[in-house]
């Protein structure tokens, strides 16, 4: 029989590995100039101190941490049930690539004490370097973001008021690198869901200084952490949060069973769990009887709503970077993607929506600290994390539903933070509690009507819209006030979507504004009209096809502002 030599088919420079670069192995601070502008304007004369660990940072997110992403995702944490003699040990086994990963970071670690002390005598605001550091950690991973940040601030915070001395002790212990050490976890669903606390069944019983809890947690995340923050019922009924400890007091095994690993959808990293208390040694968050834990605690629920809106943005941006250098490199009908008139428009949008959402996050993070701002700035960033992977997975065409490619992950991880934290049912029922309870829309106004007055001089017009549309919000507010109670409720969501219309578009402005001014050019002025046309603009019956074409004919400015 003869022999056939069998020539591989793909000769074209088209299946070149090497032109479809993306995200990962660039340095994520120095192709990013929209974290960087942002950095200069929070830092101020800090930046020249922070700009050389900002740069380390990004090497090391987009390198190293980014490679461990990917091994982590195929690789997750396991359970060791039982040791060789049979007694619990639930024990959560964690691959050698998070710990890689994780080692890095903490050596790396922006949100330590000694890093914020040290930014502080440079004249760099810590909570800025803080807000960059998980932005950049979750474009890589933000099931390592959650592993590492879930609710350390709670439990420190909470312990340092109501713990006995000894276990206040060993709780500054185990945090001493910060609350992002991967030590914590919150505790609160149950089987009956995570937001109908009436229907909690956790139970915690008095027993001397301490207490003993009792009962089965649904989804707990981080659970091979040390230190969690359990939400149960005392016996005169009331909801009160609960610190229990991997280890008792007396150093031996505390009565804290894992029954099962949860089979995710997404975010692998991040060790999930069904987590059971059995009488377990733990400490009351609050002074008994008054409640102020709880009402502590959900507080700082309203700080770990931003760490999950930032994985939203941290998602959405890796998902921009990926869908512009795929569309830069991918030819279809004889030209680049990124060439093509209706590539473009989505990229341009793109652009836009992650600069609106990261300006917003990055406000409530390092500036004005709003009551409404937590609720209103996730409804936006977690939703728009799950959007705009799904665009990026239809920029890559059939090769993005591929896990070979890297944004079948991004999908599969961002479809988690529209529900950690609350869902949007539940971010809408805040934004109620705190317009009804707290008259929370007042500063929030005064804080649009403030960033709309440092709008950018040349566009006069996007300011007016801004503001024209400001004010139709408080009348909005007004008439929602009125509406009898279901109806009210039934249009809390269209409400907050306005008003994150209006926060964004004003917060873009001011930041235009500051741009302008400190010499940077006017790249966010068109950022910033093009969302408010978006977003607040009367598109008219044409549905706004007659409108001049910005998007497109400055295209190489927005995405060139987009990604060095």
């Amino acid at each position: 029989m003869g022999r056939y030599l069998i020539e591989p088919f793909d000769h074209s420079d088209r299946y070149a590995t090497e032109r479809y670069q993306g995200a990962a192995g660039r340095n994520w601070w120095t192709c990013d100039p929209t974290l960087r502008l942002l950095m200069r304007r929070h830092l101020g004369e800090g930046y020249a101190w922070a700009e050389p660990r900002l740069e380390r940072l990004g090497a090391l997110m987009g390198g190293l941490v980014a490679e461990c992403a990917e091994e982590t995702d195929r690789n997750p944490p396991r359970l060791e049930k039982y040791d060789k003699w049979g007694r619990d040990v639930s024990r959560v086994v964690m691959p050698p690539s998070f710990l890689t990963a994780r080692a890095a970071l903490m050596e790396d670690n922006f949100t330590s004490p000694s890093f914020a002390e040290e930014a502080r005598s440079n004249g760099a605001d810590p909570s800025a370097l803080a807000a960059a550091w998980t932005y950049l950690l979750d474009q890589a991973d933000i099931g390592m973001g959650c592993a590492l940040g879930t609710g350390g601030d709670m439990v420190v915070s909470l312990a340092e008021k109501h713990a006995p001395p000894d276990v206040r002790d060993r709780v500054r212990e185990i945090f001493a690198d910060g609350f992002y050490s991967g030590e914590a976890a919150q505790m609160f669903t149950e089987r009956t869901g995570g937001s109908d606390l009436a229907a909690l069944e956790a139970t915690a019983e008095p027993d001397g200084e301490a207490w003993r809890l009792t009962g089965f947690k649904w989804f707990a995340s981080n659970a091979n952490g040390s230190a969690f923050v359990v939400l149960a019922r005392t016996p005169d009924g009331a909801v009160a949060p609960f610190l229990a400890l991997w280890e008792r007091r007396d150093g031996s095994r505390n009565a804290v069973r894992i029954r099962r690993l949860k089979d995710k959808l997404g975010t692998r990293s991040v060790a999930s769990a069904e987590v059971e208390f059995t009488g377990a040694e733990a400490f009351l968050l609050a002074g008994q009887g008054s409640g102020s834990g709880l009402g502590t605690m959900m507080k700082l629920t309203n700080a770990s709503r931003l760490g999950v809106a930032m994985m939203g943005v941290g998602v959405a941006r890796r998902a921009l970077v990926e869908s512009i250098c795929y569309a830069r490199s991918r030819e279809a009908f004889g030209r680049p993607l990124i060439e093509q008139p209706l590539m473009r428009r989505k990229l341009a949008e793109l652009i836009v929506e992650v600069e609106a959402a990261q300006v917003m996050v990055f406000d409530g993070l390092a500036g004005r600290r709003l009551r409404l701002g937590p609720a209103l700035i996730k409804l936006r960033t977690a939703r728009l994390g799950v959007t705009a992977a799904s665009d990026a997975v239809e920029v890559h065409g059939g090769n993005g539903y591929i896990e070979q490619w890297p944004v079948a992950r991004l999908l599969r991880d961002a479809q988690v933070n529209p529900i950690w934290e609350g869902g949007d049912n539940i971010l809408c029922l805040d934004v109620r509690r705190a317009m009804v309870r707290e008259h929370a829309h007042e500063p929030f106004l005064d804080r649009v009507e403030e960033a709309v007055a440092a709008a950018p001089e040349g566009d006069a017009a996007t300011a007016d819209l801004v503001r024209a549309r400001a004010d139709d919000l408080r009348k909005a507010i007004t008439a929602w006030s009125a509406l009898d109670p279901a109806t009210a409720e039934a249009r809390l969501y269209p409400l907050a979507q306005f008003m994150a219309d209006v926060y964004g578009a004003a917060l873009l402005l001011e930041q235009a504004g500051w741009e302008q001014r400190a010499g940077f050019g006017d790249r966010k002025a068109l950022v910033a009209r093009l969302y408010a046309e978006e977003h607040l603009g009367d598109h008219g019956p044409l549905r706004g096809l007659d409108r001049p074409a910005e998007a497109l004919d400055r295209f190489d400015e927005l995405a060139g502002g987009a990604l060095d």
